[in-house]
């Protein structure tokens, strides 16, 4: 789905807005006025990097309802969705979170959870999911979308990407301050050479911050099918799933929510992937068992 990538590009859009709106105010003028205040601009960055992460996480169940078209159930319709209701709420109950709303979108097989919240989450699947596995497969699948939701990962990845971002908006003005005084030879404030060399040095280091973001879910993904395991009572289901999952075609998520689903596409390189390779999360699961 469109998960982490789409977490990933909301949040690099916001901070743009946050930052044209910033420069149309005079911010950056002030900050540069006399020289780069440092001080200033570390806390500018702060508030505005946390800032564009907080209102991506704030967004992230419309955002993910939109980028898959995933239409909630909130009256089941037949037996199948009355039963995918009775075992999200078995699983909520296990993992001590209140029941999310539950969604079913179009795609192949995939899956994924999101909100801002532990207690107040979405938890969709594909139509590809539900009819490609097993029923005791599927709920191995819910359970590692519910310890993501447990383990509160979107807020923990909100924190990352707010670190991350101030740094991004940081060193993008350094860098347009520099520019603009060194190549433009703006003497005094800011011209145009600033506001263009700090968008694009926004952009640049946006896309490459999203490193860090992709290895944090790398990360949780072995932490999401432990918990799948342990809400089971055991890790076969889970295994099994997965050995399925990687036969079959990974269902892109919107990719601002690819890092809390279930399969993932490794994209241009392995340092972008947000989840581990299938078979290294199979034997950790065979580790976690036999131990």
């Amino acid at each position: 789905m469109k998960r982490i990538f789409l977490f990933v590009v909301t949040n690099i859009a916001v901070l743009l807005v946050l930052s044209v709106v910033s420069s149309l105010l005079g911010v950056d003028r002030w900050l540069t006025e006399n020289g780069l205040n440092m001080g200033a601009l570390l806390a500018f960055s702060a508030i505005f990097g946390f800032g564009g992460a907080i209102i991506s996480l704030l967004m992230s169940k419309t955002v993910a309802k939109w980028s898959t078209g995933a239409q909630v159930i909130d009256t089941p319709r037949n037996e199948s969705e009355t039963w995918l209701l009775g075992t999200v709420k078995k699983l909520a109950d296990k993992a001590g979170v209140r029941m999310p709303e539950v969604a079913v979108y179009e795609g192949e097989p995939n899956a994924f959870a999101t909100g801002a919240f532990r207690n107040s989450a979405l938890v969709a699947v594909s139509t590809g999911l539900l009819g490609s596995m097993s029923r005791e497969e599927i709920e191995a699948v819910l359970g590692h979308e519910m310890a993501h939701v447990a383990n509160g990962d979107m807020v923990t990845l909100t924190l990352i990407q707010g670190v991350v971002n101030t740094f991004v908006v940081f060193l993008s003005r350094v860098v347009a301050f520099f520019v603009d005084r060194i190549v433009f030879r703006t003497e005094r404030g800011t011209g145009p050479g600033y506001f263009i060399t700090m968008i694009v040095c926004q952009i640049a280091l946006g896309v490459l911050a999203s490193i860090i973001v992709a290895w944090f879910s790398r990360r949780r993904e072995f932490r999401a099918d432990a918990g799948s395991a342990r809400y089971l009572g055991t890790p076969q289901p889970m295994m099994r799933a997965l050995a399925r999952l990687g036969g079959l075609p990974a269902g892109e998520l919107p990719k601002s929510l690819t890092g809390f689903g279930i399969t993932d596409r490794t994209g241009i390189a392995a340092l972008f992937a947000t989840h581990p390779p299938i078979e290294e999360r199979i034997r950790a699961l065979q580790a976690g068992g036999a131990g």
